[in-house]
């Protein structure tokens, strides 16, 4: 573990486990690089190496006043990747992650990228516009701000029962999972925690998504309740060029039991076809 400083001069936390070809993980909002833990000790156990890092203004990195925003996300993350001087990367990005990923590939190319995972993640655009009239109405991420605004220690820990899906009828609940959620979303600023919600959802990713010519796994649930599939994945796979596309029936926005279990399957069999 340790940090990289980036341009700007914002230090940037990340984790390295492991050795062989790097997988690295771009987490979703507003949680750190610790939602990853799991499938950072799976591929690391299976000869991969294995890094994660926090986003600025997330988890154990600075918080930054400027540069929220996805293109500087995005060049954080090429940053991390030239310092630590990675080839054959595969990229994998869930949710906001998987924007940062999509951005990354649109500013940098795949000159080190081998392969790419975007999971419940939310190019090509959240936000319903006349171009996009799937995506959610501006009042959805409005009201997002206004609970981070007025009450984020409970507004986040009302946003872990449907960002699991714990909030449908007969699902077995975590409170563990519930609390650890919470509490890596505490770990972000308030600012970059606001900046986020306007680089998730209002950043149109169509052109970054044209320059993918890597393998691509496509991974989504059609239960997802915080990026839905119809405005997102659905529409990515005819984006980008031979994606695979993979849905989990009734899975939620975040990893949670025999899904999770699921998608660990699918990402070893991905890393190593």
């Amino acid at each position: 573990m340790g940090f990289i400083s980036t341009n700007d001069g914002t230090e940037i936390f990340y984790k390295d486990w492991g050795g062989g070809q790097p997988v690295v993980f771009s987490h979703g909002w507003p949680l750190n690089a610790d939602t990853w833990d799991d499938q950072l000790n799976l591929v690391a156990s299976h000869g991969y190496r294995a890094i994660a890092h926090d986003r600025r203004g997330h988890g154990r990195s600075a918080q930054p006043w400027h540069g929220n925003d996805m293109d500087t996300y995005a060049d954080d993350l090429a940053q991390l990747i030239e310092t630590l001087d990675l080839h054959d990367v595969v990229l994998v990005g869930h949710s906001t992650g998987g924007g940062e990923v999509t951005r990354y590939i649109g500013r940098h190319g795949t000159a080190r990228v081998a392969k790419a995972v975007l999971l419940g993640a939310v190019p090509p655009l959240m936000l319903k516009t006349d171009d996009n009239p799937q995506g959610l109405p501006i009042e959805v991420f409005d009201g997002i701000r206004a609970g981070v605004a007025a009450d984020r220690s409970q507004f986040y820990a009302e946003l872990s029962l449907p960002f699991f899906g714990f909030n449908r009828p007969g699902a077995v609940v975590s409170q563990g999972l519930r609390d650890s959620f919470w509490m890596w979303s505490m770990q972000v600023g308030l600012k970059g925690a606001l900046d986020c919600i306007r680089a998730f959802s209002e950043t149109d990713f169509t052109e970054d998504l044209k320059r993918f010519d890597v393998p691509t796994l496509i991974a989504h649930g059609d239960d997802d309740q915080i990026v839905p599939i119809a405005a997102s994945a659905l529409e990515t796979v005819k984006i980008v060029k031979d994606a695979r596309l993979k849905v989990y029936p009734g899975a939620p926005h975040g990893l949670v039991g025999s899904y999770k279990d699921e998608f660990n399957a699918d990402l070893l069999t991905f890393l190593s076809s």
